[in-house]
């Protein structure tokens, strides 16, 4: 092997099995070109490129892992692996391996029965010249799921179920015994009894719930939940549980509690909420010369146990869900609604973190008590944003009320609440001026009439009333996290599940930095985390205001990593925060029930939880707050549907809010409404998508579609069933 003399020559086949055998002798060594040459004696150009030439086919057909430009090592990873399937309507489904990987190529004839989501055992397929690498699914080994929502079709011998979204090869066949009652066209949820094997192409059904006629908002709704496995009903052992707890407030309850009753306090949320998590108090300590800010949260884990049939129910649905016109709550509605809800006027317990504070907003003592409360007033944002610009506040400047005049602020607790915005504006300031960044998210809202019909569709911006609050609930979660977490060197943090979000993807932020040079601003896409989040914060206020911002945004969040729960801690990125965690919300949130258990169990002087257990915990709250997004987003997009359905025909300005290589999404200026223009309507050229710089370029004429553009656009079709509107553009 290799003794071949300089100059002379060696063919490709007599090259291949040198290759193999050094590479097979020493499986586990990675070899540079240097070592390679050397050792196989190659000391000529033309053998050391014949060489280079055939290690990159032999790592083209997985034979030998190119480790790095000049080096390689055998491929030891079998060509059996295990991982996701994920099934795409146009058959190009892929494998993500369990190793985090690149996902695989699977035809849909070699899919077997697998479907979105399930885990499935591939075998990777001999590569053909100049053909993509392929992966054949040769065993399903979970089903994701096991129960399926769409629309019956009633034949006579038999019935099908039509799914919307075209994730299933094949119908669902339910024998005409198995229809619970179900008629032709109404929406269904039907388990599978029977999947695919060797002699059967069919899933076999039964329908489990008839949901009802197709169309109708409840039965929509209702859909959309079963869809994503949420509950959409209350299981009646959970109510009776809820039932029988008393909610009267009894001596040895308030025995061992501090008692604000007699100090301010209030409670702001959306006009039409009906489950107060929070509250602030405020009041001047003793020597006046300090603000005393309670933050009062609802001390859920009082009533509800750990391990107690409520709290299997609670950890199961891990989170509220909020459609556009309902809310599924995690808690029942005795619970949520009534027990723990902080009203106006009724003694309530809680658990408190009370701040001393200075008129700068800096912290001087904390403590962390649970405690028996009286709200004073039940405020809607809108009228505490009422009372802030009567009394001078002007909105998004930062800037708090101008001193009251001789008659004192005007308003009912405008003294008080303008205290609260004062000091809100202090610590926001700090927070940017400590790194976090600043996204002001405007939300998709509806009207809605009584029979669930949309009637107006707006964006609902955030105002200084609701950043008082929020400033005040970071400033909780921050301060109790940090108490915790917050340890002397070489002492061990006791178990806390952690809010964490993680630096921003560096490829995205390059693209990011690249793409925004085109408008004449400059950003880091490197250096420290403050940097970069400074650097990103300068950007958001250059274009605030400019016709580029919202696509600067979309672009900016879209390298942004997303929040997640974990018992390891790495801090908070968007908010620059080193501690973070979620205490406010335990009647909406799991992991929020969880801090308070765990903080309880601390100040009484408990040993650490153990890790594992809270982990596992924190990635299922994680995958259901993820789960209900989706669903929270497809009833914004039914709504969405619903309201433009007697539009079609209709023109409007809009802009264009995505971009794929399938089609353009524009949003309507008016309504916000977004629909899709499907690449085929684009018959006027040949469109090619950059992916880069979030166009599409046309080859002849070089006419460009960029996100932001300005376009008008005709409705050209709603379909209520798939939740799709479709646009063409008017040139």
């Amino acid at each position: 092997m290799g003794k071949k003399k300089g100059g002379k020559r060696m063919s490709k086949k007599q090259m291949t099995e040198a290759l193999q055998t050094l590479f097979g002798e020493n499986p586990n060594e990675t070899y540079n070109f240097k070592y390679i040459f050397k050792a196989l004696k190659l000391d000529t150009h033309p053998l050391k490129m014949l060489a280079i030439d055939t290690m990159e086919e032999m790592a083209w057909d997985d034979y030998l892992t190119k480790v790095s430009d000049n080096s390689y090592r055998l491929n030891t990873k079998t060509q059996v692996q295990e991982g996701r399937f994920r099934r795409k309507p146009n058959g190009k489904n892929s494998f993500v391996p369990d190793d985090g990987s690149l996902p695989i190529f699977v035809a849909e004839r070699n899919s077997m029965s697998a479907l979105d989501g399930d885990r499935v055992q591939v075998t990777f397929m001999a590569r053909r010249q100049r053909h993509i690498k392929e992966a054949i699914v040769t065993a399903i080994l979970e089903r994701a799921r096991d129960t399926f929502v769409g629309r019956l079709r009633v034949e006579k011998d038999f019935a099908l179920l039509i799914t919307p979204d075209n994730i299933l090869a094949h119908d669902i066949i339910i024998p005409k015994k198995k229809l619970k009652g179900g008629k032709n066209d109404e929406k269904a949820v039907v388990k599978v009894i029977q999947w695919p094997d060797a002699n059967h192409r069919n899933m076999i059904g039964e329908v489990v719930d008839v949901l009802g006629k197709q169309g109708e908002n409840d039965v929509e709704m209702h859909a959309i939940l079963a869809q994503y496995g949420l509950p959409y009903k209350y299981p009646k052992a959970v109510e009776d549980a809820a039932n029988k707890i008393s909610a009267d407030i009894t001596e040895d309850d308030i025995a061992g509690r501090e008692d604000f009753r007699n100090v301010f306090t209030c409670t702001i949320d959306p006009h039409d909420a009906k489950d107060f998590d929070d509250a602030l108090s405020v009041r001047r300590t003793d020597n006046g010369r300090l603000w005393e800010v309670g933050v009062h949260i609802a001390d859920v884990s009082h009533y509800v146990t750990e391990g107690s049939v409520i709290d299997k129910e609670a950890l199961k649905r891990a989170t509220s869900v909020y459609l556009v016109d309902r809310t599924i709550p995690m808690l029942p509605e005795r619970l949520c609604n009534f027990i723990c809800s902080l009203r106006p006027d009724e003694d309530k317990l809680a658990y408190s973190v009370i701040f001393e504070m200075d008129d700068e907003a800096d912290i001087k003592r904390w403590r962390l008590v649970h405690t028996v409360i009286r709200s004073d007033r039940r405020f809607a944002y809108e009228e505490v944003q009422e009372t802030l610009e009567r009394n001078g506040v002007k909105d998004g400047t930062g800037q708090p009320a101008p001193p009251a005049g001789p008659e004192g602020y005007s308003g009912e607790y405008a003294a008080e609440l303008i205290t609260l915005d004062r000091l809100a504006k202090k610590l926001r300031e700090a927070r940017f001026k400590n790194g976090a960044v600043k996204f002001d998210r405007e939300e998709l809202r509806f009207d809605i009439d009584d029979k669930g019909k949309p009637t107006r569709c707006y964006f609902k911006k955030s105002k200084d009333a609701n950043k008082l609050i929020e400033e005040f609930m970071l400033l909780a979660n921050r301060t109790v996290a940090e108490s915790i977490g917050k340890v002397k060197k070489g002492t061990k943090a006791k178990t806390l599940p952690y809010r964490i979000h993680d630096m921003p993807d560096p490829t995205k932020l390059e693209n990011l930095r690249t793409f925004v040079i085109k408008f004449g601003y400059k950003m880091k896409s490197t250096g420290t985390k403050g940097a970069i989040s400074r650097s990103l914060n300068t950007l958001m206020n250059e274009c605030a205001g400019k016709k580029e911002q919202k696509l600067i945004e979309t672009v900016a969040l879209r390298a942004m990593m997303k929040a997640k729960y974990s018992v390891h801690n790495i801090g908070h990125y968007g908010l620059a925060f080193d501690y973070y965690t979620h205490f406010t919300s335990p009647i909406r949130r799991y992991p929020d029930t969880m801090v308070h258990r765990l903080l309880t169990k601390y100040q009484q002087g408990g040993r650490s939880a153990n890790k594992q257990h809270y982990e596992e915990l924190c990635e299922h709250s994680s995958d259901m707050e993820l789960v209900a997004q989706n669903a929270e987003r497809d009833s914004i997009k039914y709504k969405m549907v619903e309201f433009m359905a007697d539009k079609v025909g209709e023109v409007y300005d809009a802009h264009i809010s995505g971009i794929q290589s399938y089609g353009i999404y524009c949003e309507i200026d008016e309504n916000h409404c977004e629909g899709m223009v499907p690449m085929r309507d684009l018959d006027d050229d040949y469109y090619d998508f950059d992916e880069k710089n979030y166009c599409l370029v046309g080859r002849r004429h070089h006419h460009q579609y960029q996100l932001g553009d300005a376009v008008r656009i005709r409705v050209a079709k709603a379909n209520i069933e798939k939740k799709q509107l479709d646009f063409t553009i008017v040139s």
